[in-house]
């Protein structure tokens, strides 16, 4: 059985609807039996010898598998839908006339056992090379399959979430501080000199400047956590005086993280610094106490909208949370504007 090359697409005659679309759910049906294939759908048929070549009517060639690869260079896409193809999923291209609602996404993804004719869709594939730079704010509901340079394939999976991370805590049971501490600001970090224990205890604000085993004692404060409590009257300290002092360490960046911290302590979490995992945030998410918390369940780094990550530095910070029993949690947030939460890690299909 031969394909014809032309358009952009393979269109297939003879029996082609019953033998391809409608028992392995490849291409979609055209009058007749006719059906039409993306290119790396034909690629995989030829690959299977399914078909035996296409021709391209303008140079009377008839391609093959390795010469229609070539002609195509549609490489990487063909090893993520052969891969997907062997884990037993049915896919089609994701082109707008073709699928709805593709969302920037490659492949649409059906469930085990079902195909393109079926209204159901168990994900949205996107396929990018290894060195591919990718906008933060192009992602969420869908999965991203990265192909390195030697044909290896790893999936992952972003979600648009919320601030919130779990806790079931009411707003009477979440600790207030009390107004008025004395603090004192140094180079990069806030003293608050005589603290109530339950601002450490309850409330995990700081850590004590005497050291872990400290039970008593000043509090060392982040400028995040020393804003955030001064904006809520809890330090003797004016708030724009800790920002101002917040962008003289580390520029416009210290808003975007003062944001997010803001919204982690607005849903209930307890954001701590992330520093040791690279991150700008560890959160606890279920706690009464220090004494009785739990470990910590994400790492957030705050970025801009705008910002563009490479598979290599993706991979890094999914990997190492996972390491870590945590999740990879972005929040993309500009100086005057609302936050996305962009939720990665690793998938296997």
């Amino acid at each position: 059985m031969q394909g014809t090359f032309e358009e952009g697409v393979v269109r297939v005659g003879g029996d082609a609807r019953q033998r391809f679309y409608d028992a392995s759910g490849y291409g979609r049906p055209l009058s007749g039996n006719r059906i039409e294939l993306a290119p790396v759908e034909a690629a995989h048929l030829l690959f299977r010898d399914d078909l035996d070549a296409v021709a391209v009517p303008e140079s009377d060639e008839r391609l093959g598998f390795r010469e229609f690869l070539v002609a195509t260079d549609i490489a990487l896409e063909f090893v993520v839908y052969k891969d997907l193809r062997d884990r037993g999923f049915y896919l089609s291209p994701a082109r707008e006339e073709w699928v709805d609602d593709p969302v920037g996404a490659d492949f649409v993804v059906y469930p085990r056992g079902q195909g393109p004719a079926d209204d159901a869709v168990e994900h949205r594939v996107r396929v990018v090379g290894e060195r591919e730079s990718i906008r933060a704010d192009t992602l969420g509901g869908v999965v991203l399959a990265v192909v390195d340079e030697e044909g290896e394939l790893t999936y992952f999976e972003t979600t648009h979430g919320t601030a919130a991370g779990g806790t079931d805590a009411t707003d009477e049971e979440r600790y207030t501080p009390p107004s008025g501490q004395e603090a004192s600001l140094l180079a990069d970090r806030a003293i608050v000199w005589d603290p109530p224990d339950d601002l450490h205890d309850r409330g995990f604000y700081g850590q004590r400047l005497h050291g872990r085993s400290a039970e008593t004692g000043p509090l060392q404060l982040s400028l995040v956590e020393a804003a955030f409590l001064a904006r809520r009257d809890a330090l003797h300290l004016p708030e724009p005086r800790v920002v101002e002092r917040g962008r003289q360490v580390e520029g416009e960046r210290f808003d975007r993280r003062l944001r997010a911290y803001a919204a982690l302590r607005a849903a209930g979490s307890v954001p701590k610094s992330g520093f040791k995992f690279g991150a700008d945030f560890r959160t606890y998410d279920a706690f009464t106490t220090v004494d009785e918390m739990d470990h910590s369940t994400r790492l957030i780094r705050v970025v801009s909208p705008d910002h563009t990550f490479l598979p290599r530095d993706l991979s890094l910070d999914v990997r190492l949370a996972g390491g870590v029993r945590k999740r990879m949690v972005f929040a993309l947030t500009d100086v005057n504007q609302g936050i996305d939460w962009l939720s990665v890690a690793r998938l296997t299909p």
